[in-house]
């Protein structure tokens, strides 16, 4: 099978903020206690975090992550997360029916987003609570000193604010099964308020309205028209979820799935310009998608758990070869949208529907899907290029039809380095891909790496992990022209470089 790409410095779709390699750390199942923080752990440091599990975050390259939910975060109480651990008050957690020690709060998370190196992008709780409980952790999370909430902080042994840029206005609120569920006019009136008060103390934050939760949900559409009509001047990005699953064994149909997550990123940016054009404003409004993952092969496990227990393995999906091709379809759809996608979270980061699993008090390891998504925030910064192909498709029963090839290239200029993201859906054929290379003189073919197994079932352990990229050799720069040959059922990353 061939496919034919074009490859052009001036076909720029924006410039990549990072923050779209982000992630998610919730308190729900194990993602915080003996995922992050585990004091027991041999490898604990000095305030309870998992050294093993920095190291693999880093290595990931996350700049920002979101915390401590999703649905945990409304009903969540940020006081009972403050002061001194052994006066914290044990909570029922009504969202996923646990019991939260609130050992960990909003300092100790802070103090471990500085060693993992990324950013806390908070969320407040919309749903049992309001403004004025928004207002105030913003006051003690960055106001330096001399009022209430701030010297209360500096009082618990953190005296320089720490100083959360991004701050999200509720999760998921359009939502049934959310705490504290609101129509679209209800939320949208509190989110601009409570966005309004939390700006004026601290004006140099930004926000995020929450968006449908999934594509398929009825209310899709009048959602983001209701809420951005009521909070569009007080806020700056408008969030976007989606999980997908191969519940049905159809592997050709789930590679597919990231059309439909394309579909659902164009769709809201059309709205969101809709509502622009209706107010005459000047500022536009990005998207942030700040849950994104496969998610489905623990749904069984999870119904068995009985409640009120404390940090159960819940959500522990085991990543297989064929979820990592479809997060690299999700990877290179979020870069394809880079114009209007500014922030991205992958939910989540440890242990929960995550790259990076543990064991309690033993190893930590690279699921499947840790390797797309460590290459691509290696080599995914720059400018996004939009990549003309010339391929065949294939027709799915979900998604129409769909090509065999999902490619999106990243100029990094400061750098002058090319890559180009590519994954080949074909299940049995390999694919040769031929590429002109217009406007790169002087580059060169610095490597081809390929995540594949000849198993589509295959998964990393403890025990070793199996599935990992690995070097293709054969490809060739010659002119302007590029020629690689793509595996069956692989993700791709082929890097040029001038020199």
């Amino acid at each position: 099978m061939k496919a034919q790409l074009t490859l052009h410095k001036e076909f720029a779709i924006g410039e990549v903020d990072k923050r779209i390699y982000g992630s998610f750390i919730e308190h729900l199942g194990r993602a915080v206690y003996t995922g992050i923080y585990e004091p027991e752990h041999p490898q604990a440091d000095e305030e309870g975090f998992r050294k093993d599990v920095l190291g693999l975050v880093r290595e990931l390259d996350v700049p920002v992550t979101r915390y401590p939910g999703g649905n945990f975060v409304s009903g969540y109480n940020w006081e009972d997360g403050i002061g001194p651990q052994e006066r914290r008050p044990r909570r029922l957690d009504l969202a996923w029916a646990t019991l939260e020690t609130n050992r960990v709060g909003l300092n100790e998370f802070a103090s471990w987003a500085k060693k993992a190196r990324t950013e806390v992008m908070y969320a407040v709780n919309l749903g049992t609570r309001g403004a004025d409980e928004a207002r105030n952790i913003v006051e003690y999370a960055n106001f330096p000193r001399g009022t209430y909430w701030s010297d209360l902080r500096r009082s618990h042994g953190v005296e320089t604010p720490h100083n959360i840029r991004l701050w999200c206005l509720g999760n998921e609120m359009d939502g049934p099964w959310q705490i504290g569920h609101k129509s679209a006019f209800e939320y949208g009136r509190l989110a601009a308020e409570a966005s309004k008060v939390m700006k004026l103390t601290d004006p140099g934050i930004e926000t995020v309205l929450c968006g449908s939760s999934y594509a398929r949900i009825p209310t899709f559409g009048d959602w983001e028209k209701t809420v951005l009509e009521e909070a569009y001047n007080d806020v700056d990005y408008l969030s976007l979820h989606i999980y997908f699953g191969n519940r049905d064994g159809d592997t050709p149909n789930f590679l597919g799935c990231s059309l439909e997550m394309d579909g659902f990123i164009k769709t809201v940016t059309g709205i969101c310009d809709l509502v622009k054009a209706k107010r005459q404003a000047k500022k536009r409004i990005n998207l942030s998608f700040d849950e994104w993952n496969v998610w489905f092969r623990s749904n069984d496990a999870d119904r068995k758990i009985a409640p009120w227990e404390e940090a159960p393995p819940r959500l522990e999906d085991h990543y297989r070869m064929e979820d990592a091709l479809v997060v690299g379809c999700m990877l290179i759809t979020l870069l394809k949208n880079a114009d209007r996608v500014k922030i991205a979270c992958l939910a989540q980061l440890v242990n929960v529907i995550a790259p990076i699993m543990t064991e309690k008090g033993g190893p930590a390891w690279r699921q499947t899907i840790f390797y797309p998504f460590a290459q691509a925030s290696r080599y995914g910064r720059g400018t996004a290029l939009r990549v003309p192909v010339k391929v065949d498709t294939y027709e799915s029963r979900e998604y129409g039809d769909v090509p065999y090839l999902e490619s999106v290239a990243v100029h990094d200029g400061e750098h002058e380095r090319l890559a180009l993201f590519a994954v080949n859906r074909s299940l049995s054929e390999a694919l040769d891909l031929e590429a002109a290379v217009q406007g790169f003189s002087g580059y060169r073919l610095l490597e081809h790496s390929s995540l594949y197994h000849s198993e589509l079932q295959a998964e990393n352990t403890a025990a070793g992990e199996t599935v990992r990229p690995r070097p293709v050799s054969g490809g060739r720069l010659e002119g302007e022209r590029l020629s690689v040959r793509l595996p069956p059922a692989s993700w791709n990353v082929i890097v040029l470089e001038k020199h």
